[in-house]
């Protein structure tokens, strides 16, 4: 086991050492390869959305057995299931209005769950939330998102409460985890559930980065112009790469805490 980490561990420690400059490069080239490999693996791209889903809610899964198995939600934020239970209760409003299908169903299971996690950690699990790490200020994320939503939206013919909604979703999706991050550099050691059910959002915001990516891709961009006109179709995509790059630094740690057979992830200075 040993003789199969050493490559592992030279290459994270080569990594490690390089300037930021260079782990940016790094990184947009694994990006890239990871969605070369997709596009020739998965034949319908919108499958890449349903794993996405699915991945979401294994992480969720695993929320749900912390919850009840280890009795504790330390190191959960409060704040992150809070806004994610804002952005699925605002999409499933826009999915009502203009669009029923097969996401509906899946967020509306999400929702529930979420909700339920917020119900455990605010009541039932009270003793064990640690609200003092839990210190970010979600005004900082609301209120921006409110305003650009309001700004740049859908040039949709659905009418404008809507299209200000579906915006405000798109935008507060992508930010929606930065509390749980707060809360993981505070503490600077993140528990095995914790950090699977983080993981697993990162993945899952990665394949549904793809899927719009890799969408526009073989519609030679004609999905862009099929959203609208204007920014909106823009900062979809950017919405869906800034949610993907967020959690990318956190995955890297635990995949190398993984490897490295560490069950505490424990965090450096800097990170998230």
């Amino acid at each position: 086991m040993k003789a199969a980490q050493r490559p592992i561990h030279a290459v994270t420690t080569w990594v490690r050492r390089q300037p930021p400059k260079v782990k940016a490069f790094l990184g947009v080239i694994s990006a890239m390869t990871a969605l070369v490999l997709l596009r020739m693996i998965v034949h319908d791209h919108d499958n890449l959305f349903v794993a996405a889903e699915a991945v979401h809610a294994l992480g969720i899964s695993v929320l749900i057995y912390k919850l009840t198995k280890e009795k504790t939600c330390a190191g959960l934020s409060l704040k992150s299931q809070e806004l994610t239970a804002l952005f699925l209760a605002v999409r499933l409003y826009c999915s009502f209005v203009m669009e029923f299908d097969i996401h509906t169903l899946l967020d509306s299971a999400t929702l529930v769950t979420t909700l339920w996690v917020i119900y455990m950690i605010r009541f039932k699990l009270k003793a064990s939330y640690m609200e003092d790490k839990d210190n970010f200020a979600i005004y900082y994320v609301v209120i921006p998102c409110a305003v650009l939503s309001i700004l740049i939206h859908p040039s949709t013919h659905h009418h404008i409460i809507n299209k200000i909604s579906w915006a405000f979703c798109v935008y507060l999706e992508a930010v929606s985890v930065l509390p749980q991050l707060r809360v993981m550099q505070n503490t600077k050691i993140v528990e095995p559930f914790t950090a699977h059910y983080v993981f697993a959002l990162g993945i899952a915001r990665f394949l549904s980065c793809a899927h719009w990516v890799l969408q526009v891709l073989d519609t030679r961009g004609r999905l862009l112009t099929a959203l609208g006109y204007g920014f909106w179709p823009i900062m979809v995509l950017l919405s869906e790469i800034i949610q993907t790059f967020i959690l990318a630094d956190f995955c890297y740690y635990y995949v190398k805490s993984l490897m490295g057979g560490q069950l505490v992830l424990r965090l450096p200075s800097g990170v998230v």
